[in-house]
């Protein structure tokens, strides 16, 4: 199966590609999620993070976004310990902040989506020179994000989530899952 250029042939990071990326999400949980792998991601290859996904699913009580936001300080400092995740005090912390400025949003899910109108930005990409590290919605989600608490949502962040949660369709023509995708898929 033809994949995107970014895409190793890692069984891990191909059924990521083939089942998860750009596929629209609308799961909150499924978002928070995202958001906070994301964040952990920053600097570092999306394959570290794939790697260590399940062992924060199961250190950060399966992306509770209430239990993750009354992480005690003690607990973060147990985290730093763990060598099944990135052991990054700020990104740990960022992870507690994000969920307490999540539960302050009103609809999180929707407040996401309104930054590319509430449906997908499907691209026809067709050479991957052609795909950006950042948008103009991703400044906008990355401006609205900061202005709502959050932190480690830098418009390269924001975009990645935005292309990962499928709010954009970056799969380029050669792919699959372009066809799929563009077709409702």
């Amino acid at each position: 199966m033809p994949r995107c250029f970014w895409c190793s042939d890692d069984p891990l990071y191909m059924a990521y590609h083939d089942q998860e990326w750009g596929t629209p999400l609308r799961d909150a949980q499924g978002l928070f999620e995202l958001l906070l792998l994301e964040g952990f991601q920053a600097g570092l290859s999306w394959i570290t993070v794939l790697r260590k996904r399940e062992h924060y699913r199961k250190v950060l009580y399966g992306f509770d976004v209430q239990r993750v936001a009354q992480m005690s300080d003690a607990e973060i400092e147990d985290l730093m310990l763990d060598t099944g995740i990135i052991r990054n005090r700020l990104k740990l912390k960022a992870a507690r902040r994000n969920a307490q400025a999540w539960l302050a949003l009103e609809d999180p899910v929707a407040f996401l989506w309104s930054f590319v109108g509430g449906k997908p930005i499907i691209n026809h990409f067709k050479d991957r020179s052609e795909v950006p590290a950042i948008t103009p919605e991703a400044l906008a989600m990355s401006k609205g994000l900061k202005k709502a608490g959050f932190t480690f949502v830098g418009p390269t962040i924001c975009y990645a989530l935005m292309q990962a949660s499928g709010m954009v369709m970056d799969h380029t023509q050669d792919c699959d899952r372009y066809a799929e995708l563009v077709n409702g898929g």
